[in-house]
């Protein structure tokens, strides 16, 4: 992962503007992802507004060489040729069908959503102002980055996981970027193309079930291995017991580390020394003050479809308390407060019969009623969990909750979605999200949700968080992306949790970014809570160019731009760690 030449394949992305990208083409929904070749530049309009220009290399990259592919057997040949002519058989009748946004790489891939190919580091970076001087240590973020060209289905959720790292030191800054080495991109590389099943993209209708019996045949001959994890790690990233864990929720996490000089390298897929057995989602949770992990693990297979656990700060795990769910759910995050952890049992659910009758089998459900889960984080059974229902509170992300005792009360903060399956499946109506607070209580069994902005005011806020330092605790503020035009994010919002008052941070014109991340100034939790600094990757669409803003969290003032040597694409969520945790380091 740290060999700055070990390139595999490659995509290059250049400037929209250069006079090799011009005479953009059109499509027909039913034409194979080949436009015509301009100079070996693949072109190709975006619905997300955003002009790409795409060319994943079909050089010969280290791994594919064939002094160094699989040494197969004579069995092992005959069944890859037969798989192969089948998966080609199975690609001429898939590519007869349009593909629905949700699954065009046209569309999902398009603009600053496209892949970048990995950076060595880059050192003493010009920086725009002045990086504050308790900035110290490493910011990463997370995202999708597929190494190969799609051959069909590609959703965004289905890329690589890339690991971008901006370190700090005294006011100089390096940047590197980095794929997490799955065991999944592994076997990829080795074998020169994409054989795993992309699990939102492609996995429709009677083809997904094609698609996931031609991996298990290749599986059945020792083709592939399965058994080591499918999962990309492209969604989470969380400091804990002295690791860097990247995350996504079809697998265990990968152990990345931060090297001396601010590169990055994969250690490998982390079972927390052989205790965690099962996968385990993106978004776990850290209390600020036991220092213990919360986290769930979800099964769409086979019951029980939800598990939660805990692990002490020297990553001691807690057995595993089994959540009796009817069916399985879509689970992306959860809460915690001082005592309890929050379980969103929503709509969106998992039906793989859905794939017989040639759907999604990531759907909305709306005859399931929603509730929450409030379970003790010290639990051992799910004997005294409090379920409470709740109409209309799909989200994909909660923000923070916290414990009323006067009212018997739980307070969540999240986003609520509307289509609730619109990030998966194509529909007509427009994505809204809207910042709400969910008042549950544990009494009575009743539900209240209220928009905390005004209406006049309501915009698309997703992606985002609280001061960490307070997390399960309640907090006045919240950082949060504004999604607009969906799914770009054009600013950030700092919106105060109890007045509805919103305060902007527009990025500029033509310029947009992503998750905004919070960094408070100090670890003390008794300070100012909005004291501290706002990081957020910016990329500018007219100079095709990126930057890591450095924005004051009181008055949303920018104090420090970092240029970086290259462009940084649209990603998912990220953390910082401070140098002297990074001393420390596994």
């Amino acid at each position: 992962m740290a060999s700055s030449t070990n390139i595999w394949a490659r995509p290059h992305v250049f400037h929209p503007l250069s006079s090799s990208a011009k005479g953009y083409l059109n499509f027909t929904p039913r034409q194979k992802w080949q436009p015509k070749r301009n100079k070996g530049i693949n072109i190709a309009h975006s619905a997300l507004n955003s002009p790409s220009v795409i060319h994943f290399s079909k050089q010969t990259y280290p791994d594919s060489r064939e002094d160094v592919k699989p040494k197969w057997n004579l069995l092992q040949r005959a069944a890859a040729m037969a798989l192969d002519m089948t998966e080609s058989a199975l690609l001429s009748r898939e590519l007869q069908h349009p593909l629905p946004k949700t699954a065009d790489p046209r569309v999902q891939i398009a603009g600053n959503f496209a892949p970048v190919p990995e950076k060595p580091v880059k050192h003493s970076l010009p920086v725009d102002g002045t990086i504050p001087s308790c900035i110290n240590g490493v910011y990463l973020r997370n995202g999708a980055n597929p190494l190969f060209e799609p051959v069909a289905g590609h959703h965004l959720f289905d890329g690589d996981g890339m690991v971008h790292a901006v370190s700090i030191n005294n006011g100089d800054a390096s940047y590197a970027c980095r794929f997490t080495e799955t065991q999944r991109l592994l076997q990829e590389k080795e074998l020169g193309r994409p054989v795993f099943p992309k699990a939102i993209g492609e996995l429709h209708g009677h083809l997904g079930i094609a698609r996931l019996m031609l991996f298990y045949a290749r599986g059945l001959f020792g083709l592939v291995d399965h058994k080591q994890g499918t999962g990309v790690a492209n969604v989470g990233l969380v400091y804990f017991n002295d690791r860097v864990l990247a995350m996504s929720e079809d697998d265990l996490p990968y152990h990345v580390r931060i090297t001396s000089s601010g590169d990055l390298e994969t250690v490998g897929r982390y079972d927390f020394d052989e205790q965690l057995k099962s996968t385990m989602i993106a978004h776990p949770k850290i209390d600020p003050v036991s220092k213990e992990l919360f986290a769930l693990s979800y099964d769409v297979v086979q019951k029980p479809y939800l598990k939660y656990f805990r692990f002490s700060p020297d990553g001691k795990k807690s057995p595993d308390v089994e959540i009796p769910l009817p069916v399985p759910t879509m689970m992306h995050d959860f809460a915690i407060t001082k005592n309890f952890v929050v379980i969103p049992d929503q709509q969106v659910v998992f039906k793989l019969q859905e794939m017989i009758t040639g759907g999604s089998p990531v759907t909305y459900d709306k005859n399931k009623k929603s509730r929450f889960g409030i379970l003790s984080k010290n639990a051992t059974d799910t004997n005294d969990i409090i379920w409470v229902e709740s109409e209309n509170t799909f989200c994909f992300h909660l923000w923070n909750a916290w414990e009323v005792p006067e009212t018997d009360e739980v307070v969540v903060i999240g986003s609520c979605v509307t289509p609730p399956d619109s990030i998966f499946n194509e529909c007509d109506e427009s994505l809204k999200s809207v910042l709400s607070e969910i008042r549950l209580n544990l009494k009575t069994g009743e539900c209240t949700r209220r928009p905390i902005i005004s209406e006049s005011d309501q915009v698309n806020l997703e992606a985002g968080m609280v001061n960490r330092n307070r997390l399960g605790r309640k907090t006045r503020y919240a950082y949060l992306a504004i999604a607009e035009p969906w799914p770009k994010v054009s600013g950030f919002a700092k919106v105060d949790l109890v007045t509805g008052e919103v305060k902007k941070h527009i990025y500029g014109d033509k310029k947009y970014g992503g998750e905004p991340y919070f960094l408070p100034r100090d670890n003390n939790s008794e300070s100012t809570e909005d004291d501290g600094y706002i990081l957020s990757f910016v990329h500018d669409e007219q100079t095709w160019t990126s930057e890591l803003r450095i924005v004051n969290a009181m008055n949303l003032q920018l104090e420090a731009s970092i240029k970086l040597p290259s462009r940084v694409p649209f990603g998912f969520h990220g953390t910082f760690i401070d140098a002297k945790a990074l001393v420390n380091q596994v």
